[in-house]
């Protein structure tokens, strides 16, 4: 896994968290629940990959 990966996924999180807090206090908590989950979708669809690459290789490791 490339470090450029976690750095995106770091980025997101703080993006993320700094849209949540401006929402919250505007008296915006539904759009900032929302924008929440379209972060951890954003990241879960990134990550799909790379778990998809561990169970090829585990299963690649164990002959199954």
């Amino acid at each position: 896994m490339e470090i450029s990966v976690v750095f995106q996924i770091a980025a997101v999180g703080i993006l993320v968290a700094v849209l949540n807090q401006v929402l919250n206090s505007a008296g915006r908590s539904e759009q900032a629940t929302m924008t929440t989950l379209a972060g951890v979708v954003i990241v879960l669809l990134w990550v799909i990959h790379y778990i998809s690459d561990l169970f090829r290789t585990v299963e690649t490791l164990f002959q199954l």
